[in-house]
């Protein structure tokens, strides 16, 4: 198994300790920011340099989210 695959997994296992913890989608809300800060601060931490790219990487996640609701499903 590659480490992308068992990434994968542990974030399969999150998802559904969180979908089980909180049945209502709107509540996850505050798990996705909690992941995407955890994110930022490891990026940054170990570069700050990386705070460009960080920000990059929420633009295009903003395009994804945004093609995701014109379109119905994720690219």
């Amino acid at each position: 198994m590659s480490r992308e695959d068992e990434i994968r997994d542990v974030l399969r296992a999150a998802v559904q300790e969180v979908a089980s913890a909180q049945d209502n989608p709107r509540t996850w809300l505050s798990w996705v920011v909690f992941l995407l800060a955890r994110l930022e601060e490891k990026a940054t931490d170990e570069n700050p340099s990386n705070k460009e790219a960080y920000l990059e990487m929420l633009s295009a996640l903003q395009d994804e989210i945004r093609n995701r609701i014109k379109t119905g499903g994720w690219h």
